[in-house]
């Protein structure tokens, strides 16, 4: 089993900048890929962008060249530094990971919300 636990979510004006932690608990040695995806009212779950133990990113369309995802494998987090933010960013984001068996595993939500 893996706890995701995220922390960072905001209210931010539109240009500003948030920054979303994700810390992992549990059997952390199992993880594989880490990332985040977002749900706004009345949208599927979307995601945002992912990182792989060996620290390959992949990223949504909508979020390439404003956010940056990082992970540090020893601590067992995950961040995503979130620029430029849009009033369409805003949304739940949740941490997930994807232990190497397929297993996945999601956080509660933080909620980010941009707005003047």
């Amino acid at each position: 089993q893996v706890q995701l636990v995220e922390s960072g979510g905001g209210l931010v004006q539109p240009g500003g900048s948030l920054r979303l932690s994700c810390a992992a608990s549990g059997t952390t040695f199992s993880i594989s890929a880490m990332g985040w995806y977002r749900q706004a009212p009345g949208n599927e779950r979307e995601l945002v962008a992912s990182i792989t133990r060996a620290g390959s990113t992949n990223y949504a369309d909508s979020v390439k060249g404003r956010f940056i995802i990082s992970r540090d494998n020893a601590k067992n987090t995950a961040n995503l530094q979130m620029n430029s933010l849009k009033p369409e960013d805003t949304a739940v984001y949740y941490c997930y990971t994807v232990t190497v068996n397929g297993r996945q595993y999601w956080g509660q939500g933080t909620q980010v919300t941009v707005s003047s």
